[in-house]
């Protein structure tokens, strides 16, 4: 049996931490090869322009070695979107690798500088001469669409890629005929700006007598990088290109995709035949990474007497930035797929339309759509809760599909395999101390602060991202290597791979070498999103593991002269079962005679029906009517994860997740000005990043209902913090702006400023 101190379920320490936290980690912008030149992006200052440009001058400059223009990329593809409707197909705009002639947002590339030096580089930047004609710009989906705003692409009128509804419009429009009274929210979801740790940063090498690239990246998935650059940017064979992804500081879905500098460095590098370094800053972060989120919507729930909803009805608006970014379109659109939540909703339709803005792209951003569709079912169920006067807990209860029920179809395809949900949110009422609350908001009034209590119960869909393969090999020295496509960028891969090997053959973790990001090493990958790496991935490396455990046995079974059937494998030992005698994975390893193939096993798996992990949030807030300032006292997470890997990588993910969520419910967002789309948020000083004090000491829990969606039973955990943490948040705002004012809605960041001012408007209504 192998022994449980290290295989799944329990809290093994991150392997990855030691060096990380030393210093010693291997990000992208610590690899600089001799003799390296450097690049910057010279980015449009305006929104929406024309320009002319001429580089001559900058081009004579001392240490210059190329500068990139749109005449010089005009052979190369331009960047794809990889989304497109199943039953009415659009044709987007081209998304070039320069821009010519016409800029959409600002922080648009028109030019690349290659130099010898940054301080070089940053001087042809200045010298390159820029003739602008500013032109009005469309900011706000919702001005984008009114009649008359500027166009940001002429064969789109009204800016709209595309107007397309899913559900049946006819049964909920019967449902709602027969209403006993209808709850309706009209939301805005702020756009994001991500900010992970670690810039984007990339390094290109050519190498000219193989005509081959070696480019070294952070990113969340090294072959769907390589496969778009080749195939439909340079237009070249993918055996041309190597990727390597070092080490990388955080990912949440925006370093997935293709970006323009990544195609202008292997141009570059391929014309001067030198390896050209690049990293973006944060302002080119600001400006140049896809954003997230971004929408409005106008909600509306069908209501029995009784408080059963009897349908719901949703017109969504997404806003997608000045060109289709790689999954772009299908943000708001798959995410509607699971605006019904948690509930027995059997008529339902929503009409989806996605708008082009003259602000920077959009596109996936930790939950990538389902974080979007749990705010609007969540806050519109806590309206429902104050239009029929019952209590946000009693309204879902009613409303919940029972575990009987399961596996249940929504009115929208999705199939929840299991779960207990009632279950979760009882729980998290009792660990909130949720009977004593009234206690707590006399004891707050005292002291002149209001106090709010939130609930959202969430359901999110996640590891579709397709087929992921694992190779497990048996190493000389007796340790194990998984060679897999997945990507970390702090979930911590190698503890999490090396448990599920330790499951089965009980070597230690740091017996097991993890290889992931490099496209010569690992033959494919998916990368990393939508919480796919151990549903898909540890399915994977169980199988491959297992399979290899087989050929071991076979291979001891002829060196100990007996039947594999009668060997256990634990300690990275194979024994002959109830006796002590045994063979090494090392001596197995250098056994003469064996066929090579046998000490290495691959597998591969895919769960086209995903998984659905599930839970509730529950927050507590206190709020200070005289400056609007709210201050989070109590946060409860109980989650459905079906089966749990490692406790202390589970409780790290929700955390992190939970802690974005608080941020934008209180202080992100990306503010574009309404009449030149300058980002007026571009810097820190402008842009709100949460703190440790900005949130609470968080208590999770697990209710775990294993899936059936793949054999480990595992439910995707990465976004889930994400997506139940701002619904919880503003529904704990909006319970106290109820209880004392009968406010009933605010728009997410919740500011103290956003807080104070609705407060006095209110006061002011009842004076008048």
């Amino acid at each position: 049996m192998a022994p449980t101190k290290f295989g799944v379920g329990q809290s093994v320490l991150r392997k990855e931490d030691d060096p990380l936290i030393r210093g010693k980690g291997r990000y992208t912008d610590d690899y600089a090869p001799q003799a390296s030149a450097h690049a910057l992006v010279l980015r449009s200052p305006h929104a929406h322009a024309t320009f002319t440009l001429n580089a001559g001058v900058a081009r004579q400059l001392p240490g210059v070695l190329a500068i990139l223009t749109a005449e010089d990329v005009k052979d190369l593809g331009g960047l794809p979107c990889l989304f497109n409707l199943p039953d009415k197909p659009f044709v987007g705009p081209d998304y070039p690798i320069l821009a010519s002639g016409e800029v959409r947002h600002v922080g648009d590339a028109v030019a690349f500088v290659v130099a010898d030096t940054l301080a070089h580089a940053r001087d042809a930047i200045e010298a390159v001469a820029v003739e602008w004609t500013p032109l009005p710009a469309a900011i706000g989906a919702g001005n984008a669409i009114k009649p008359g705003a500027p166009q940001v692409w002429p064969q789109f009128p009204g800016n709209v890629l595309f107007d397309a509804s899913i559900g049946d419009k006819a049964a909920a429009d019967a449902a709602f005929a027969k209403a006993h009274t209808v709850a309706e929210i009209k939301i805005v979801n702020p756009r994001i700006v991500t900010n992970y740790m670690e810039t984007r940063a990339a390094v290109c090498e050519y190498d000219t007598k193989r005509d081959h690239f070696t480019l070294t990246i952070g990113s969340q998935g090294s072959h769907r990088l390589r496969d778009i650059l080749c195939q439909n940017v340079l237009k070249i064979p993918t055996d041309k290109m190597r990727v390597i992804c070092p080490d990388v500081g955080g990912g949440f879905g925006t370093k997935l995709f293709p970006y323009r500098e990544y195609a202008l460095l292997a141009v570059a590098a391929k014309r001067i035949g030198k390896p050209i370094r690049w990293t973006a800053d944060r302002s080119d972060h600001f400006v140049g990474d896809s954003q997230g989120r971004d929408n409005i919507t106008v909600a509306r729930m069908a209501l029995a007497e009784d408080g059963k909803f009897l349908g719901m009805d949703v017109d969504l608006i997404g806003d997608l930035g000045g060109y289709l970014s790689t999954f772009g379109p299908y943000i708001p659109y798959g995410g509607a797929g699971m605006l019904p939540g948690l509930y027995d909703i059997k008529a339902f339709h929503c009409r989806i339309r996605t708008v082009f803005t003259h602000t920077v792209p959009v596109d996936a951003y930790r939950g990538a759509g389902r974080p979007e569709a749990a705010y609007v079912i969540e806050r519109l169920v806590d309206a429902c809760a104050r239009k029929l006067g019952m209590s946000p807990d009693a309204v879902r209860r009613k409303n919940f599909i029972p575990p009987r029920a399961l596996p249940y179809t929504t009115a929208t395809g999705k199939v929840y395999d299991s779960g207990d949900f009632a279950a979760h949110l009882k729980r998290a009422m009792e660990v909130g101390e949720w009977k004593d609350f009234g206690k707590r908001i006399k004891a707050a009034k005292k002291q002149g602060l209001l106090r709010g209590l939130g609930l959202a119960s969430y359901v999110e869909v996640c590891g579709t991202m397709g087929e992921e393969t694992a190779k497990v090999v048996l190493d000389p020295d007796g340790a194990i290597t998984v060679l897999i496509g997945s990507q970390s960028s702090g979930q911590g891969h190698q503890t999490a791979y090396a448990q599920i090997v330790a499951e089965q053959f009980g070597v230690a973790p740091e017996r097991v070498r993890v290889v992931q990001g490099d496209t010569d090493k690992v033959a494919t990958g998916l990368g990393t999103g939508g919480s796919a790496s151990i549903p898909s991935g540890g399915v994977s490396v169980q199988r491959a593991t297992q399979q290899l455990g087989e050929q071991l046995r076979e291979i001891a079974a002829d060196a100990l002269e007996t039947s594999a059937a009668d060997l256990e494998i634990a300690d990275g030992i194979v024994r002959i079962a109830g006796t002590d005698r045994t063979i090494s994975f090392a001596d197995l390893a250098k056994r003469p005679g064996v066929d090579p193939a046998k000490l290495n096993a691959s597998a591969t798996f895919s769960s086209a029906d995903g998984t659905y992990p599930n839970g509730t949030h529950l927050v507590e807030i206190e709020l200070d009517p005289a400056t609007g300032k709210i201050r989070i006292v109590n946060y409860v997470i109980v989650d459905d994860f079906g089966v749990t890997l490692n406790p202390l990588l589970l409780a790290g993910q929700v955390h992190g997740g939970t802690m974005q969520g608080i941020g934008q419910a209180l202080m992100e967002q990306a503010v574009y000005d309404s009449e030149d789309g300058q980002l007026v948020t571009g810097t820190f000083m402008d842009y709100a990043m949460p703190r440790a004090a900005d949130g609470a000491p968080i208590v999770f829990e697990t209710h775990n209902v294993p899936c059936t969606t793949n054999p480990m039973g595992v439910k995707g955990a990465g976004e889930a913090g994400a997506i139940g943490s701002c619904p919880a948040v503003v529904n704990a705002i909006i319970d106290a702006l109820w209880r004392e004012y009968r406010i009933d809605h605010i728009d997410m960041p919740a500011t103290p400023e956003r807080v104070w001012m609705a407060i006095r408007e209110h006061e002011r209504q009842h004076r008048l």
